[in-house]
C-alpha cells in the first residue's frame, strides 16, 4: 500500500500540468532543463519495487520462510540506501533546478525581446507558454517587467499589473514557488517511505527470528 501511494504521488508530479509544460519547452535546439525529473523518476522506480518487495514480504510471513523474508530485509536495505543517496542528491540540487529553468527562461525572454515578428525563431511562444503557465511576467528586473507588460505579443496582463502592482508576480519568482513544492512534496514522500521502511526492516527481523527459534521446538 505505502508503495501505491508513494507511485501514485510521483506519477501525479511527473504529470503535473504546470511542470510539464514548461518542462517540454525548447528553445531552438537547447531542450528545458529537466533535472527536476531525476528524483521524480527514483519515487516511481522506488514505488514500483516497494510494492513488488511488499508483496514478496507478505508472502514470506504467510509462509513463514526465512529466506523470503531475509531477501524481503535485503531488499529493504538496498531501496532505503537508494533513497538516503536520492534525498541528498535533491538537497544539494534543489537550489539548482530552479535556477537551470530560471536561466533558461531569460535566454529565451531576451531573444523574445530582440526577435522581429517574422522571424523563425520560437522565443516568444516559450516565453508566452512561461508566463501563462505560471500567471506571471518578465524576469527579476522591474524594467524587464515593464518592458514585457508593454508587448502584447509576450504578456497578457497588463490590466492585472495596473490593478495591483504590489502583488503582480515576476517569472523568477513564480519558478522559485513551483520547484520548492514540488520538491518539498518528494521530501516529504521520501522521509514517509524511510520511516516505513525502518519499520519493515525491524518487523521483519523480529518475526524471522521468531520463525528460526520456533523451529527448534
Amino acid at each position: 500500500l505505502a508503495g501505491g501511494i508513494i507511485l501514485g504521488v510521483a506519477l501525479w508530479l511527473r504529470h503535473d500540468s504546470q511542470t510539464t509544460n514548461i518542462l517540454y519547452l525548447q528553445l531552438g535546439d537547447k531542450q528545458a532543463p529537466n533535472t527536476f525529473y531525476v528524483g521524480i523518476y527514483i519515487l516511481i522506480a522506488v514505488g514500483a519495487v516497494m510494492m513488488f518487495v511488499g508483496f514478496l514480504g507478505c508472502y514470506g510471513a504467510i509462509q513463514e520462510s526465512q529466506c523470503l523474508l531475509g531477501t524481503f530485509f535485503t531488499c529493504l536495505v538496498i531501496l532505503f540506501a537508494c533513497e538516503v543517496a536520492a534525498g541528498i542528491w535533491g538537497f544539494v540540487n534543489k537550489d539548482q533546478i530552479a535556477k537551470d529553468v530560471k536561466q533558461f527562461y531569460d535566454q529565451a525572454f531576451q531573444q523574445a525581446l530582440m526577435a522581429e515578428a517574422d522571424t523563425g525563431n520560437n522565443a516568444k511562444a516559450v516565453v508566452k507558454t512561461f508566463h501563462e503557465t505560471l500567471d506571471c511576467c518578465g524576469p527579476d528586473s522591474a524594467t524587464e517587467v515593464i518592458a514585457s507588460l508593454w508587448r502584447d505579443d509576450l504578456c497578457s496582463k497588463k490590466d492585472s499589473f495596473l490593478k495591483n502592482p504590489l502583488e503582480f508576480s515576476n517569472c523568477h519568482k513564480k519558478i522559485d514557488e513551483l520547484f520548492s513544492g514540488k520538491l518539498y512534496l518528494i521530501g516529504i514522500a521520501a522521509i514517509v517511505v524511510a520511516v516505513i521502511m525502518i519499520f519493515e526492516m525491524i518487523l521483519s527481523m523480529v518475526l524471522c527470528c521468531g520463525i528460526r527459534n520456533s523451529s527448534v521446538y
